[in-house]
C-alpha cells in the first residue's frame, strides 16, 4: 500500500509545482501592470493517519496562493495629471457601470482618463467613484461615493466678494469748504478730491466698475463713498452703495476706519440677469501703512486687489495629495469638484482578486471604510505617479529554478516507484 501511496504523493508533488510555476508565469506576465500584487506559493504537507507507530502512508502536499496585497510597489511619474498612486493601506473605489449600479470594486491602479462623458475610468473600464462636493466645496454625504464625472462644468465665473486697496492721498490737500451729505460724491453733487475706479465681476463674469470716491472734511479725516460708475447697472441709482469715515494717525497710519468688515451689497439691475453682490472693501489693518495711507506726497495708487474673475473655460483637471479632482479654467480659477476617498479593511489579503487589476470586498476581508487619504490609517497619495507591480523578476526567475527542480525530483519519485512497483510484479511470475 505504501508504494501505491507513493505514486499518489509524487502525484501531488507535481500538481502542487504546476500551481506554483502557473502563480510565477502569472507574476512574470504581470510585471508591467500599474499595481499588480504577485501571488506567492504556500504549501502545506498531507498528513495520512497511522495505524500504529510502525507503519507509515506517504500523504502528499498542496499549494496555495497569497495575494502579496500588503506589500508597496514603487511609485513611478507619470505625465498624467489625473494618475495617482498611493503610498500606503488603501484602495481607490470603482464601480463597473457608470451610473452606480453595478459592481463596486476596489483597485490599487491609479490611471484614470475622461471617455466622451468626461467620467473617469481606468484602462479595463472600471468607473472611478468619488465624494461629491457642493458649491462650498464641503462633501455632500460621506455615506454615498458617485462616478467621478469632469465634464459637469463647461466654465466658471467667479463673483468679487473682496478688494483690497493699497494708496497713498495727499495729506497737504486743502479740505473741503461747504456742506456734505452721504450720496454728494455718487450724484455728484461734490466732487471727490481723489476717486478710484475698480472693476469688480458679477456672478455671470461679467465685468462691472466701481468707484471709491474720497473726500477731506478735516484734518486727517476723509468720507469715502463707494456708488457705480454707471447709475443705470445697479437698481440704488446714482446713490452710494456705502459710505463712511477713515482718519489717520499723525505717523500716516490708518487710525479708524468706519467701513472695515461691513459687506457692501449691490442690486444690480435685472436686466443684467445676476445675482446680488456682496463685497467687503479692505483698506487695510488699524495702526498700520499696509493699505491706504495719508503722507505729504501726491496721491498714489499701489495696488488694487479683488477676487472675482471673468468665465473661463475649463482647460485641465487634476488630482490633488488629499484626494480633491480640481478643475482649472483659462481665468486662472480652480474648483474642487469631488474627493477621492481610500477604501480601507481588516484584512485586505483577504480580498477577491479579479479580472482587470481591482479586488471584491469578501467575508474574509471584513467590511470597508472610507476614509480621507492620509487619515485614520489611509495611505498618502502621491499625484501624477503610478503604483508599479511589487514583482521581482530576479525573485520570480530563481523561483522558477527551484519549482522546476522539484517537479523533476516529484517525477523521479514517480518513476522509481513505478520501477519497484515493476520488481514486484516480476516476482509473481
Amino acid at each position: 500500500m505504501s508504494l501505491f501511496g507513493s505514486l499518489y504523493s509524487g502525484v501531488s508533488g507535481l500538481g502542487a509545482q504546476s500551481r506554483a510555476m502557473s502563480m510565477i508565469s502569472d507574476n512574470v506576465a504581470n510585471v508591467n501592470t500599474t499595481a499588480y500584487k504577485g501571488t506567492v506559493a504556500q504549501f502545506a504537507n498531507l498528513v495520512t493517519r497511522k495505524d500504529s507507530v510502525t507503519s507509515y502512508s506517504p500523504g502528499g502536499v498542496r499549494s496555495m496562493g497569497a495575494l502579496t496585497i500588503g506589500n508597496q510597489g514603487l511609485i513611478q511619474n507619470s505625465n498624467s495629471p489625473t494618475d495617482a498612486a498611493i503610498s500606503g493601506a488603501g484602495f481607490f473605489v470603482v464601480n463597473s457601470l457608470a451610473d452606480g449600479t453595478g459592481d463596486q470594486v476596489y483597485t490599487r491602479a491609479g490611471s484614470f482618463a475622461p471617455d466622451f462623458l468626461g467620467n473617469l475610468r481606468t484602462p479595463s473600464g472600471q468607473y472611478l467613484q468619488g465624494w461629491l462636493l457642493d458649491a462650498d466645496e464641503n462633501v455632500v454625504d460621506v455615506n454615498n461615493v458617485e462616478t467621478v464625472n469632469v465634464g459637469i462644468v463647461n466654465g466658471l465665473a467667479t463673483a468679487t466678494t473682496n478688494v483690497r486697496i493699497g494708496a497713498n492721498i495727499d495729506a497737504d490737500r486743502a479740505e473741503h469748504v461747504g456742506a456734505y451729505a452721504v450720496d454728494d460724491m455718487a450724484n455728484a453733487t461734490v466732487e471727490p478730491h481723489f476717486s478710484r475706479n475698480i472693476q469688480v465681476y458679477d456672478s455671470l463674469g461679467r465685468p462691472q466698475t466701481l468707484t471709491m470716491g474720497f473726500l477731506k472734511t478735516a484734518p486727517n479725516t476723509w468720507q469715502v463713498e463707494v456708488y457705480a460708475a454707471d447709475p443705470t447697472v445697479v437698481t440704488a441709482g446714482a446713490v452710494a452703495l456705502a459710505s463712511g469715515e477713515v482718519t489717520f494717525n499723525g505717523n500716516g497710519s490708518l487710525a479708524t476706519n468706519t467701513l472695515e468688515g461691513v459687506p457692501v451689497t449691490i442690486d444690480w439691475e435685472a436686466a443684467t440677469g445676476a445675482e446680488d453682490s456682496t463685497i467687503t472693501f479692505d483698506l487695510g489693518a488699524i495702526g498700520e501703512t499696509n493699505g491706504l495711507t495719508q503722507f505729504a506726497s501726491p496721491t498714489n495708487v499701489a495696488f488694487v486687489l479683488q477676487n472675482g474673475a471673468e468665465v473661463g473655460e475649463l482647460n485641465g483637471v487634476r488630482i490633488d495629495e488629499t484626494g480633491y479632482i480640481i478643475a482649472s479654467f483659462t481665468n486662472g480659477e480652480e474648483r474642487r469638484l469631488y474627493q477621492l476617498p481610500l477604501a480601507t479593511f481588516a484584512n485586505p489579503a483577504g480580498l477577491d482578486p479579479r479580472s482587470g487589476n481591482v479586488f471584491a470586498q469578501t467575508e474574509r476581508s471584513g467590511e470597508f471604510n472610507l476614509r480621507v487619504a492620509g487619515r485614520g490609517g489611509a495611505g498618502l497619495l502621491a499625484t501624477s505617479a503610478l503604483e508599479a507591480a511589487n514583482v521581482d523578476l530576479a525573485d520570480e526567475f530563481t523561483k522558477m529554478i527551484v519549482t522546476q527542480r522539484a517537479y523533476s525530483a516529484n517525477s523521479r519519485v514517480i518513476t522509481t516507484t513505478n520501477n519497484m512497483l515493476e520488481e514486484l510484479i516480476q516476482i509473481s511470475r
